[in-house]
């Protein structure tokens, strides 16, 4: 239906689909009323070597592109929903600050492990009070004696019930103190102390199987030797991984549509109203119809955009359209796939309240749909910034 392979990534696709044939509905549907970790996934992923997709080949990974992610994720997330995805995604954008910027010590410590699953790593930036504004974040690394002492609040830090390392933001100076609000930002990858790291969940909509969690660090002692680069570059660093992340969001999202949008079809055809399969009548094949068109533009919104970014050119507008193309596109078709089953599309067995529920995120996060209009209103159309 969606033609695989016709991009040169087929051989990426079976490979993956291979091992997410292995984990099928029930499993994802166990995953979603549970709320386990599905680590037996992350673990074939990870044997498989998959979760070094883009990583140096020097550091045990592939040394692929943000495309052959972009294809990766789009098949995981076709398999088995948000869940799925987000098993995987940390590994896959989270460490890029480190393989970018990190010393060549750190990355042959550090990124090994991640490409062979021994570690799961969870990304702290967002603050309560700051959201997306990340230059006003105030979790603090006041300098000591051989490291740093971190205090401070995280919200939504994916993983943190699971993860081994943390990628964690912080001032090192005061914002007071920079002429910039973005200056005096550092980045860490550091061990995850739980006797120094309150870990809190968060009770959400849908992606049950991978947690949510508010953070509260007190007094978190981190090595210098954790510290990425340089003290105070580390917005630059971050604004790095920005871009790759809303590439593979928006893979993520296509793919959920794309599930949707088959197992609506599938009943369409075979479920019979008055004599007749529903999917006879136009006024349920148009929606369907629409939602494979917009799958497939968003798709290859999300590709020209990886292209870009693996070629080192600029793709901010790109990467952020493909984000939201994505988002749209899967959610529009999760949507009409409820509707399309009536009120079998209630039902958790046919999975696509599921999806609805599970997409939903990417039209949300990392960036919000109103925020990314703005950066395409300033950066492309050069209209002046509104807040």
């Amino acid at each position: 239906m969606f033609r695989d392979g016709e991009d040169g990534h087929g051989a990426i696709r079976q490979g993956v689909q291979k091992i997410c044939d292995r984990f099928g509905d029930d499993y994802w549907l166990a995953r979603d009323r549970d709320g386990v970790f599905p680590h037996d996934f992350h673990g074939a992923m990870a044997e498989a070597g998959w979760l070094g997709i883009f990583l140096p080949e020097a550091y045990s990974g592939a040394g692929l592109g943000v495309g052959e992610a972009a294809v990766m994720m789009n098949t995981v997330a076709r398999a088995g929903g948000m869940a799925a995805a987000s098993a995987l995604h940390i590994s896959m954008f989270g460490p890029l600050p480190v393989a970018v910027f990190g010393s060549e010590a750190q990355k042959g410590t550090w990124l090994p492990r991640l490409a062979r699953g021994e570690d799961k790593v969870a990304f702290g930036v967002t603050e309560p009070d700051a959201g997306l504004d990340t230059a006003s974040i105030t979790t603090f690394a006041r300098k000591v004696d051989g490291g740093y002492l971190l205090r401070g609040r995280k919200i939504w830090t994916s993983t943190a019930q699971v993860a081994s390392r943390l990628v964690l933001l912080a001032r090192t100076t005061k914002r007071e103190d920079v002429a910039k609000p973005t200056d005096g930002l550092s980045v860490f990858y550091t061990a995850f102390d739980r006797d120094r790291i309150d870990v809190k969940p968060i009770d959400k909509m849908g992606r049950k199987a991978v947690d949510s969690n508010m953070l509260f660090i007190d007094d978190l002692f981190v090595p210098e030797a954790d510290l990425v680069g340089e003290e105070g570059n580390g917005f630059q660093y971050i604004l790095h991984s920005l871009n790759p992340e809303r590439v593979l969001i928006g893979a993520e999202a296509i793919g959920i549509g794309q599930d949707a949008l088959r197992r609506a079809a599938a009943y369409a055809g075979e479920r019979e109203v008055f004599g007749n399969p529903i999917g006879r009548n136009q006024g349920v094949q148009h929606p369907l119809a629409d939602n494979w068109m917009h799958l497939h533009a968003a798709w290859l919104a999300v590709m020209h955009a990886a292209r870009l970014y693996d070629a080192g050119e600029a793709c901010g507008a790109e990467a952020n359209a493909a984000k939201f193309l994505g988002a749209r596109a899967g959610y529009d078709a999760a949507q009409q796939a409820v509707l399309t089953h009536g009120g079998m599309g209630y039902a958790k067995e046919y999975h696509v309240e599921r999806l609805l529920r599970e997409v939903m995120i990417t039209r949300l996060a990392p960036v919000s749909e109103q925020l990314v209009r703005c950066f395409i209103a300033e950066r492309v159309l050069d209209l002046p910034k509104s807040y």
